[in-house]
Formats: C-alpha cells, structure tokens, sequence
C-alpha cells in the first residue's frame, strides 16, 4: 500500500477501544469484560487503566453489593487479603482523587461507575456495576463504562446484607484485572 493511502487509513480508522478483562472468584466465576469510555471520562479511565496495570485491582474484594442496585469494589488500599477487609470501601490508592467528569449517560444496567465520598472530586480506585437502573445517580457520579460481556457473572457476586450492603463471610474477589486495547 501506498505510505500516503497507508496514513490516510490509519487517521480515518476508529480510536482503539480500551476494555477491562476482569476475573471473579467466589460465588460468581467468570470473566467480565467492561467497555471503557475514554471520550467520556478520560481522567477516570486513565487511572483505572493505570492500576490495572500495575496490578493494584487483583485480589480486590467486592466490599458493597446491594441486591437490585449495585456491586462496588476497587479498595486496592483495604480490600486485598491481609488488609483488614472490615476497612474495605474506606480506602483509595496512591493516586491523588480525580476531578468530576460527570455525563448525560444513564445509569442503567451493567453501567460502571466510580465509586466517592460526599465530595464529587474524591473518586480514586473504587468502581460499582449496576445490576438495575439507578436514575437518582445520573448527573451525580462518573460513568466510566459498560459491560459487555460476563453480566451473568456479575449477577452471580454474591450479595451483602443490610442497608449498606456489607458483606459478610468471604466475598467475592476480582483475581486479576487486564487492560485490552
């Protein structure tokens, strides 16, 4: 092929996807594949993807699962084995927290959202897959991505129990996280 058609070819093709391979141990096995959205939270992404990468998110429990709601996990502070899972949901990474990137996209099933406290810049490694929609968090929360592939191992994760969904016993973890591009 021609250098200059060669060229042409690569500016007019799509931007790579970035995917989340994500491996679940437990109640739930299975691989889960997540759809990043980079046009759409691009700080959010970036470090998602830098963790995993790094390796921060293997062996990280799904701390909060709420029955009709949502699967949270990404704790790669509190929530590895040897850490004091009790702690899990209270703890972030090295990374300094990321400014809102808040969308019009819905929180609709099998949407990933990052996970914050009460201040909307305070997102870090924590993420959520919603198993139901969840209109109340449109506008709210950074929509990161989708699932679109393994929603059946995602309604396998084994839930929590009272209002804040806390996991009792031995909860479900994600044994490794793979960035694919």
């Amino acid at each position: 092929m021609h250098k200059l058609a060669l060229l042409l070819a690569l500016v007019a093709s799509p931007a790579l996807a970035t995917d989340l391979k994500v491996d679940v141990a437990g109640e739930a096995n299975g691989t889960i594949t997540i759809h990043l959205f980079d046009d759409v939270a691009p700080k959010h992404v970036a470090q998602i993807t830098s963790l995993a990468k790094e390796g921060a998110y293997d062996g990280v429990v799904f701390h909060r699962v709420i029955d009709g709601f949502m699967a949270q996990t990404g704790d790669v502070e509190f929530g590895k084995a040897g850490a004091n899972i009790s702690q899990a949901g209270m703890g972030g990474s090295d990374l300094p927290d990321i400014p809102a990137e808040f969308s019009d996209l819905p929180f609709e099933r099998g949407v990933v959202g990052m996970a914050r406290s009460q201040s909307p810049d305070s997102a870090n490694s924590q993420f959520f897959i919603m198993f139901a929609p969840g209109d109340f968090l449109n506008g709210q929360y950074t929509v990161v991505g989708e699932v679109t592939d393994g929603m059946d191992v995602v309604d396998a994760i084994k839930r929590g129990t009272g209002a804040n969904g806390a996991v009792v016993g031995e909860p479900d973890r994600m044994t490794s996280v793979r960035v694919t591009e």
